[in-house]
């Protein structure tokens, strides 16, 4: 999936995902550029809660300078944003951290490196790569390839082996001291892979094509059906196959009961 420039990308095509591609800045240039769009302005609680997934965002009530220098020193930007023709309100934004693994989610984990991964890992960590919840592992693999490996301090850097292998390959690598063994957890960005388009009503539409040039060919004979006719004339002994096989006169029928058919 190819991201979208921020320039281009507007209010109404944020998603939980793509605004974690964005600073605080590009929020308030998109309100500014929004605020004259009736659609935007009739859901704008909807696109605030998109951006609170990536962004912490407070409105300024009491705008005086002391109150702008707390939000400044925590780290907030504050700017004034134009929601229609004659107003205009303040707010304070700053990006949500990912410090924890908890901190992680489906929408934000294709949205920082490997490095940083292994840097969260390593802040929360204490037994390992099983540690982990699942759902919590679930979310890192969706966006990583992740491998581990466990094995003696003095040969985990052995020359030639899976470590030297897998640093050449890109990956970032995490080491975990246990006694005098060493567990190696190795990160790497998985590549984005684009689906491929479904065209089945496309090719339903070529289908239904055919079948019309088929009804309207010159060539098409209703004559050919009439060999699948039913002809009694052709209907011979030979044709008849029944699933007796045995000899009728062998077949032996109570006398009882064939009397009781008669009288039925």
């Amino acid at each position: 999936m190819k991201k979208q420039g921020k320039k281009s990308l507007s209010i109404k095509l944020l998603t939980k995902s793509t605004v974690w591609d964005l600073q605080e800045n590009d929020i308030f240039r998109m309100f500014e550029s929004g605020y004259k769009d009736v659609e935007i302005r009739d859901s704008i609680r909807r696109y605030i809660d998109i951006i609170k997934t990536a962004f912490e965002m407070e409105e300024v009530v009491v705008d005086k300078p002391e109150v702008i220098k707390k939000y400044q020193a925590r780290g907030y930007k504050v700017s004034a944003v134009k929601v229609d023709e004659n107003t205009k309100k303040k707010f304070a934004m700053k990006k949500r951290p990912i410090l924890r693994v908890t901190d992680l989610t489906y929408e934000n984990i294709r949205h920082i490196s490997a490095a940083k991964l292994i840097e969260v890992i390593d802040r929360n960590f204490g037994g390992g790569w099983e540690s982990l919840s699942q759902s919590i592992r679930d979310i890192i693999e969706s966006g990583f390839d992740i491998s581990t490996t466990t094995l003696p301090a003095d040969r985990l850097h052995k020359k030639g082996g899976l470590y030297e292998k897998k640093v050449a390959d890109g990956f970032e690598v995490l080491e975990i001291p246990k006694g005098l063994w060493v567990e190696a957890i190795f990160a790497k960005v998985k590549p984005l892979i684009e689906k491929p388009r479904m065209k089945f009503e496309e090719e339903d539409e070529e289908l239904d094509d055919e079948d019309d040039e088929l009804l309207d060919n010159d060539n098409y004979d209703d004559d050919d059906d009439d060999d699948d006719d039913f002809d009694e004339d052709k209907l011979t002994e030979e044709s008849y196959r029944t699933t007796f096989d045995e000899n009728p006169e062998d077949l032996s029928l109570d006398d009882a009961e064939v009397a009781d058919d008669e009288e039925f």
